[in-house]
């Protein structure tokens, strides 16, 4: 009975037009292609380079080609602090990182896609100011990667379709 619902279940699946971003590899695909000839922009500071480093790691993880498009990424770094204790010292921060990016092909000169990313990681203050200087660094990289992600998953979707 399982086997017959699991047989159902993967039909069904098969039917619903879900297709994997990447498939066909490198050569097959548009998407894949397109994030190959991505160059990213320069960007100032800490969080700029932290930024720059994940964009060109999750970039380059699809081969090498001749740059057709340019991402052009402003960061927002915030952090700020919440939760006073009795001493009125602050107790915990929240760190937020945002992204406005923009994909122009470099032939035409126009936009292809305009759009934003972000995140958010809360971090305990402690005594040891080294500690929580520590942890806000170590945020900010955590940050980095995961905005990086959704900005690599929004470009492969908007080339999959064709811009």
């Amino acid at each position: 009975m399982r086997a017959l619902m699991l047989l159902v279940a993967l039909l069904a699946l098969g039917g619903c037009g879900l297709q994997p971003i990447y498939a066909g590899g490198v050569n097959g695909n548009a998407a894949v292609q397109g994030l190959a000839a991505i160059e990213v922009a320069p960007m100032p500071g800490r969080a700029g380079w932290l930024m720059a480093n994940a964009l060109n790691d999750r970039l380059s993880a699809a081969g090498n080609a001749t740059p057709r498009y340019r991402l052009d990424v402003r960061l927002d770094d915030n952090l700020e602090g919440l939760g006073l204790l009795n001493d009125d010292t602050i107790g915990r921060e929240r760190r937020t990182l945002r992204a406005r990016y923009q994909l122009v092909d470099l032939s035409t000169g126009s936009i292809v896609l305009d759009a934003t990313a972000g995140s958010d990681a809360g971090i305990d203050v402690v005594s040891s100011e080294y500690a929580t200087i520590a942890a806000e660094q170590t945020a900010l990289e955590r940050l980095a990667g995961e905005v990086a992600d959704q900005i690599v998953t929004r470009i492969s979707l908007t080339l999959r379709n064709g811009q």
